[in-house]
């Protein structure tokens, strides 16, 4: 009993609140009470939910506030000293917590400011020198920019293009709207990232590219990158980055293609008003009113607003740091379940990305409360910081890169936060295997946002299974993990949207007023990401459904048999999802049958032991080795990005491009091209169905 205390004692020494560490020792007395009167077998075996009931037990929302305010005391842009010292203070609280941790390191090409001006000259013949800052006084701060941006200076009328969609030039052009030589003035949203706005506007000619958060505050810059063609750092495409390491040229054309060949900046809201307040020229174009906050704006130009527009920026190859605590499984311990956010920020980040740093240290501590209680995972659990995600997920993409063999026959699932809370209401992808583990958990975790209920029942009167979304996007570090590796993989955050995106003003402060004072969507997320490795990491039978998976791609089937006219032949696509729910059917009836028979030889342990290795290696299936067109680094063909962001397709994306990207050809080419892609995609079908049943053909 003596040495239990002790055990229990020792185990608060590195806890940041005197509260949070006497509330757990009572959690774990009386666990440790219940352990000790009524012994298991092995201290491994304690029962899995008992461990889970501890895990939520043991969640604290002022533990969580510490994390963040610790993270967010100064900017920590990746690349820079300050995001060194970020990356040691998490490797310090997983190693101070006990935890095996270290880092890895990469090289990659990073870009920032030297210097950047922004003039409006107006008809009446003053102008105005915009101040390219939020104004807070922080020199630690980096100036508004797009990194990647080339140098570039421009004097020329401005002209509003609405979001920079091809149907925006489309309406410009039909009322007589020449965008060439001027100044893009551009608003975020439209389905479009900043860097593909700057792309169109490259295409119809424009000079150069302001863009302004229309939902952003006021006085508030959205940084970001404007690289194109991939994720990654652009000087290693396909490989890790390291020193010593094999490294493309910035000349080499690879890598040129990966940046705009006209510059860009942010702007604010403020300072994009004035500016589209005094065009003259065509008028705003009707449906463009009703979604233009600013009801001021009456007409698209060009000029006669004159903008003198100035970019100075470097590219250089700089260090990121990886930073990883692994808590080896005892059965399976070459399986990997991993659970990622990212670090770096634009500037103070408490929303983007530490809101869900914050949240994977706390399960960190929460684990190790469980390993002093005996508990060991069955599966091994890596918690991974990744750097760099602001400049295209190049901290996670060199590492998946790096790590893809290994990835491809030990990962079980990827687990990815990254803005942990952004407001209310709960939102979660992933790959349909996932779907109900994803149910079950959120049935476990109360809703902070509406007292006695718990997320699932809210979810269940929104729509239920329907509200989770897909992995297609782009926009964080599960893009390298299903779209390269074919890892099953979860997205999830708190809140949608929020007005301090990327800006000066996503602080601790703003947090604590307005995006969750009492951290209890912190907690709510956090509950629900470590329960979720916790069943992965820890049950028998790893807890995939593929019928969720053949019913997501019947949806599909139907929706692209709507789209496509009938000289395109979907037999074969219909005719290999029902092989592939045959093959899911089978699946799960023998997934049930070994349940039943769990642990009573060591035979079955090899059937479960093989009917893993299935399961892990399915998603694999849906790979294909060529990628897509064009675009060869993305390799899943059911979920992806496609290149037409108007395309009514956000899946199978190699047929969204072959439809939408066809129209040089003769009809009999585009026909050919497109049934070229269904038949790729019924062959990765195909694969993904031999490899669940684990047979030859």
């Amino acid at each position: 009993m003596v040495q239990f205390w002790l055990k229990t004692v020792t185990a608060f020494a590195v806890k940041p609140s005197p509260l949070v560490a006497f509330v757990t020792v009572i959690v774990i007395g009386v666990v440790g009470f219940y352990s000790l009167h009524f012994p298991f077998h092995s201290a491994a075996s304690i029962d899995a939910s008992r461990f889970s009931h501890v895990f939520l037990s043991s969640s604290s929302n002022a533990t969580i506030s510490n994390y963040l305010r610790a993270l967010t005391v100064h900017p920590h842009l990746a690349g820079t000293k300050a995001a060194s010292v970020t990356a040691r203070y998490v490797l310090n609280h997983f190693t101070g917590l006990g935890l095996r941790a270290h880092t890895a390191r990469h090289s990659a090409l990073l870009s920032y400011p030297l210097r950047s001006s922004l003039a409006a000259h107006f008809s009446d013949g003053s102008s105005l020198e915009f101040r390219l800052g939020e104004g807070e006084g922080d020199e630690e701060v980096v100036a508004p920019y797009h990194a990647y941006s080339p140098s570039g200076s421009a004097w020329a009328a401005a002209v509003f293009v609405n979001y920079g969609r091809e149907e925006d030039f489309r309406l410009l052009a039909a009322a007589g709207v020449r965008v060439a030589g001027c100044v893009a003035v551009a608003r975020n949203g439209g389905g479009l990232g900043r860097g593909a706005v700057v792309e169109a506007a490259e295409r119809h000619g424009a000079a150069a590219v302001v863009v302004f958060g229309d939902d952003t505050w006021p006085r508030g810059f959205e940084r970001g990158h404007v690289m194109r063609g991939g994720i990654g750092d652009p000087l290693s495409p396909g490989w890790g980055g390291e020193d010593g390491g094999e490294s493309l040229g910035l000349d080499d054309s690879k890598v040129l293609k990966r940046f705009p060949k006209i510059p860009s900046m942010p702007l604010s809201a403020e300072a994009a008003e004035r500016i589209l307040v005094s065009l003259g020229g065509a008028p705003l174009p009707l449906d463009w009113r009703g979604t233009l906050k600013s009801s001021k704006v009456r007409n698209v130009g060009p000029g006669p607003t004159m903008l003198n527009f100035t970019y100075q920026g470097e590219m250089k190859v700089a260090t990121i740091e990886n930073v990883f605590a692994v808590i080896k499984g005892r059965e399976e311990s070459d399986r990997y379940v991993l659970l990622g956010n990212h670090r770096d920020a634009w500037t103070y980040g408490a929303v983007d990305p530490n809101s869900g740093t914050a949240a994977l240290l706390d399960i960190a501590r929460r684990y190790s409360i469980l390993l002093r209680l005996g508990w060991t995972p069955r599966r091994t659990i890596i918690l991974c910081s990744w750097d760099a995600e602001e400049f295209g997920m190049i901290g996670s993409t060199e590492w998946v890169e790096q790590n893809l063999v290994n990835l491809g026959s030990k990962a079980v699932a990827y687990l990815n936060v990254d803005c942990a809370v952004q407001g209310s209401g709960f939102f979660a992808g992933s790959t349909p295997q996932l779907d109900d583990l994803l149910l079950d958990v959120i049935k476990k975790v109360n809703d902070p946002d509406s007292e006695g209920t718990t997320i699932y029942q809210s979810w269940a009167a929104a729509g239920g299974k329907s509200n989770i979304q897909r992995l297609s996007r782009v926009d964080s570090d599960f893009a390298p993990f299903v779209q390269h590796a074919g890892v099953p993989s979860i997205d999830m955050y708190y809140g949608k949207d929020y007005p301090v995106y990327h800006t000066a003003f996503d602080s601790y402060n703003w947090m604590t007023e307005f995006g969750d004072p009492f951290f209890h969507r912190h907690v709510a997320v956090t509950g629900i990401w470590g329960l979720l490795a916790l069943r992965l990491a820890d049950d028998s039978i790893i807890p995939f459904n593929y019928l969720s998976y053949a019913d997501q791609l019947q949806v599909y089937n139907d929706i692209l048999s709507n789209l496509l006219e009938k000289q395109i032949s979907l037999h074969p696509l219909n005719a290999s999802i029902q092989e592939f729910a045959s093959a899911a059917k089978e699946a799960n009836d023998e997934s049930k049958k070994l349940r039943l028979q769990e642990n009573s030889d060591d035979f079955v342990d090899m059937k479960i032991r093989a009917l893993n290795d299935r399961l892990m290696l399915t998603e694999k299936g849906f790979l294909d080795v060529d990628g897509l067109r064009g675009r060869q680094w993305f390799r899943h063909l059911v979920f992806g990005p496609h290149r037409d962001h108007e395309s009514k397709l956000d899946f199978f994306p190699g047929i969204a491009d072959s439809m939408s990207e066809l129209f040089k050809m003769s009809e009999k080419e585009r026909v050919a091209a497109i049934q070229h892609e269904v038949w790729r995609v019924v062959r990765a079908i195909q694969r993904a169905a031999s490899a669940l049943r684990g047979d030859f053909t």
